[in-house]
This record gives structure tokens, C-alpha cells and sequence, in this order.
């Protein structure tokens, strides 16, 4: 039986007849003002002082509330654990002229002590999840970093196309055309000099290196040309060739000693020039070539390399994940816990102050004697 229906039940009407000093209990049923605005206090009323602690033993007439032990000063009050109990230390509390402010600040603590390790339990695996959070996050913007690096990478070219075969067969070419002009020169010497040999490297090398300039007059467009430039391009060569001319007029026909002055001026004129800016094409492509064969190598090295990190970095990615999913549970776990703790003490709460407030609501209609003996029953 409820402590309400004992209430009722002590006003009601059989009783009443027994003890004709009690109020009818119908009486009582008149418009209440709301809970919010307290009733003023009958003079006559003395101010009843709050119980903290129960009788060791329950009344008869309460056969549901269990017999409490007494507790000590450090533990906290039974009641605490006990909705029944709660309630009636609501309607204690109501009966008397204090306030429910110190009972609902220790029900907040009580439970704030509960959920002591729960706040911590679930504090750290929030904490723990985060740390996880980051280090998967600082792991997966190295995974970015890198897919970045290897894409620059393999965007780069080189600086252009070499032409290393063709340049190659050019300057053998060149270097063969320089030879065979060597050999006609000292063959049309031979029969006129006894060292026709180095007379003929002699002769060569003036008529068939002109190194004034790099690129041939004939060849760069850009410049205009002076008689100064012209000479230097031409004269040495034309020199040249007029003196094998000249010494082939004398043992070989006129015509032929023409066609000699022709051709021999015109490999003066082209041959070297050749020769040497093919040299230079050789460096070039060369150049271009060797830094392909790095940059390909680099690639190939440096893509391994960052793949196989790329590779690891996901491996503990993974790990961690799996960290993470095994503490997401117990996070869960705890604070489902906790939400019904604060559950549970929010409707502990809201049951003390309804049965305060009902009891603070018939205390003024009650006499002294009524409220004794209903504090009595409790």
C-alpha cells in the first residue's frame, strides 16, 4: 500500500467515526494552489524538523517497505536506493517548513558520485578515439602528400627530344668527308713537295677550320653580314684552296684542276663547320639524353619507394581502425550507462518534489496531532 493511500485511508470516513478530533478527509479536496506558490504557514503549526534517517523497523501498516539497518554518518542515506523510501522522505520533508533544495542537491550527488567512473570511463575513451582520429588523419595526409609527389613526378618531361642517332651518323659522316679532303689535298701535293704529308695537314687545317665564328654565316639568319665577317668566313678557305689549285696546274688538266678548286673549296667551306657543330649537337643530345635516363630512373625509384610507404601508412591506418572499433563499443556501453543513470536521478528528482509538494499542500489543512501521527506511520 502506497503512502498516499495510507494518507487516505487515514482520513477516511470509517475512520473518522472512531476519532471524531480527525479532519473528513473530503474536506481536504478543496482547490489547491499550485506547486510553485507556497501556502503560508498556520500559526499553530510547529515547524517540523527534517528526518535523514528511518526506524529500524517498518510499520505493520506498510508491509511492502523493506526494514532498514542504521547507517553510518560517512554512508549515504538509504533512501537514496529505494524509490519507496524516497517518496516518504519527500512527504517528510514536505511536512516541514524546509526547502527541497538540500534533498535534491544531495540526490545530485549521490548520483554524481555514481557516475564518477562513468564520466571518467567514458572521458577516456573519447580521449583515446580522438588520438586515434589524429593519427589517422596526420597518416592519411602523408598518403595525400605522396600520391601528390609521384603525380608531379611522373608529369615531368624531359627537357626535349635528343636526335643522338642522326647526330651521331652526322658527325661520322663529317669526320669521313674531312678525311677523304685530307687525302686529296696530300695527293695533289705528293709529286711537288718531299713532306707533302705535313704540308698537306698544314693546308687543311687553315682551309678547313674557320674558328672566328660558332655558327656558319651561311647558317644564322639573325645577323647581318659585314665584309669583316664575310673574310673571316671566306678567306682563309678560298686561300686554301687557290694554292691546291695552283699546284695542280701543274701536272693535272685545267679542267680537272678547276673542279678540284671547287670542291675542294666548298668542303673548306662546309666540312669543318660541320664537323664541329655536329660535335656540339653530340653534346647536346647527349646531355638531353643522360638527364631522360635520370629522370626515368628517379622515377622508377622513387614511385617504389612511395608506394611501399603509401603501402604501410594504409596498413596502420587499418590497425588503428580496428583500435578504434574496438573501443567505440565500450564508449557506447558506457555511455548508455551513464544516460540512464542521469535518466534514473532526473525521475528520482521529479518523484521527491511531486510527493514534497503534494505534502507541503495538505500541511497547513492538518493539525499537529494529524501530522505526528502521519510522520509516525511513515
Amino acid at each position: 500500500m502506497s503512502l498516499l493511500a495510507n494518507i487516505k485511508s487515514y482520513f477516511s470516513r470509517e475512520n473518522m467515526g472512531n476519532d471524531p478530533s480527525l479532519i473528513s478527509f473530503n474536506d481536504l479536496d478543496s482547490p489547491l494552489p499550485p506547486a510553485s506558490e507556497p501556502l503560508p504557514t498556520v500559526a499553530n503549526v510547529p515547524t517540523m524538523v527534517p528526518q535523514t534517517t528511518l526506524p529500524t523497523a517498518v510499520v505493520p501498516n506498510v508491509p511492502n517497505l523493506p526494514v532498514v539497518a542504521p547507517v553510518n554518518v560517512a554512508d549515504w542515506p538509504v533512501w537514496l536506493d529505494d524509490e519507496s523510501l524516497l517518496r516518504d522522505e519527500g512527504v517528510i520533508f514536505g511536512l516541514s517548513s524546509s526547502k527541497p533544495d538540500e534533498k535534491v542537491a544531495m540526490i545530485r550527488t549521490y548520483f554524481a558520485h555514481q557516475s564518477a567512473d562513468l564520466e571518467r570511463e567514458v572521458e577516456q575513451h573519447g580521449e583515446r578515439i580522438q588520438e586515434l582520429n589524429l593519427f589517422i588523419e596526420q597518416k592519411e595526409n602523408r598518403i595525400e602528400e605522396l600520391k601528390t609527389k609521384k603525380n608531379t613526378l611522373e608529369s615531368r618531361q624531359a627537357e626535349g627530344e635528343h636526335q643522338l642517332p642522326r647526330t651521331v651518323v652526322g658527325l661520322v659522316f663529317s669526320a669521313a668527308m674531312c678525311v677523304g679532303n685530307y687525302y686529296l689535298i696530300e695527293d695533289t701535293l705528293r709529286p711537288l713537295y718531299g713532306n707533302s704529308q705535313f704540308i698537306a695537314v698544314g693546308v687543311f687545317l687553315a682551309g678547313m677550320f674557320n674558328l672566328f665564328g660558332r655558327v656558319s654565316l651561311f647558317h644564322d639568319t639573325d645577323s647581318s653580314v659585314s665584309w669583316r665577317r664575310l673574310l673571316e668566313e671566306v678567306g682563309m678557305p678560298l686561300a686554301a684552296a687557290l694554292f691546291v689549285f695552283v699546284q695542280a696546274l701543274q701536272q693535272q688538266p685545267v679542267l680537272r684542276a678547276v673542279a678540284l678548286l671547287i670542291f675542294v673549296f666548298f668542303l673548306f667551306l662546309f666540312a669543318g663547320k660541320l664537323l664541329l657543330s655536329n660535335i656540339t649537337l653530340l653534346r647536346n643530345d647527349l646531355r638531353i639524353w643522360l638527364t631522360g635516363r635520370s629522370l626515368e630512373t628517379e622515377k622508377t625509384d622513387k614511385t617504389q619507394n612511395w608506394d611501399e610507404e603509401t603501402t604501410q601508412l594504409q596498413n596502420q591506418i587499418d590497425e588503428l581502425r580496428v583500435q578504434k572499433w574496438h573501443i567505440v563499443p565500450q564508449l557506447n556501453r558506457a555511455e548508455a550507462q551513464l544516460t540512464r543513470l542521469n535518466t534514473r536521478r532526473d525521475m528520482l528528482i521529479k518523484s521527491f518534489e511531486s510527493e514534497f509538494w503534494l505534502a507541503r499542500q495538505l500541511r497547513d489543512k492538518l493539525t499537529d496531532q494529524q501530522i505526528r501521527q502521519i510522520s509516525g506511520n511513515i
